[in-house]
């Protein structure tokens, strides 16, 4: 089956463009398009795409509120890309904490966009670049490094969400811990538990919020 693709942007020759670049690959489908968040509940309940391609800043409802509405209110939700002109734009930051799974820059060469959905569709990486690793630290608190801390992470834990937070995949942790695949996603599974995290991206930004991790 195709990853399905929903695109909201509201610039045309944005959709225009993605839909170009996604469409080119025989496993990728785009399914449908929108000029603003506040059409995308809709969208999403009757076209159920794998991933929502969305803008950051759109006039009536902007890419954190949509992220948070689709979460709040569709299920199983869809895997939300955050797209965007600048990668240091707070509201790229604020869209990743609401829950959006991963990040593009508009500026994206066509193969970045096409390995970017496939990314976020896999689940198991992160993209999340150095610009958005500073501003996570950024918004560090006393209340981030206490949830931490009360988390009490296995050592083992804590090495893997290191590397959970330097962007690899399931698969490049078990190389580098020299452990089993499913080894991995149990103590993945663990720590997004013991953080109350919904994914890795939430693990990830309090990973950085509360100084576990820092931005290299």
């Amino acid at each position: 089956m195709p990853i399905t693709v929903l695109l909201v942007d509201d610039e045309p020759l944005a959709r225009a463009g993605l839909r170009v670049v996604l469409e080119t690959q025989p496993d990728i489908r785009v399914v449908g398009e929108a000029a603003d968040g506040a059409a995308v509940i809709p969208l999403v309940r009757r076209l159920r795409p794998d991933v929502v391609a969305m803008d950051v800043r759109m006039p009536l409802l902007d890419g954190i509120e949509a992220t948070r509405a689709v979460l709040r209110t569709v299920a199983p939700p869809p895997k939300i890309l955050v797209v965007t002109t600048f990668e240091n734009d707070e509201y790229v930051y604020q869209a990743l904490r609401a829950g959006a799974d991963g990040f593009l820059l508009k500026r994206a060469r066509p193969a970045e966009i096409v390995h970017a959905v496939r990314l976020v569709t896999e689940g198991d990486s992160l993209l999340f670049p150095a610009a958005v690793r500073a501003l996570a630290a950024e918004y560090g608190s006393r209340s981030a490094r206490d949830a931490m801390e009360r988390a009490a992470l296995t050592e083992r834990e804590a090495a893997v969400l290191r590397l959970m937070a330097r962007g690899l995949s399931n698969a490049e942790i078990a190389e580098q811990l020299l452990i089993g695949s499913e080894t991995v996603k149990s103590h993945v599974s663990a720590v997004l538990g013991k953080l109350g995290a919904r994914d890795r991206t939430q693990a990830v930004i309090a990973a950085y919020e509360s100084g576990f991790v820092t931005p290299a």
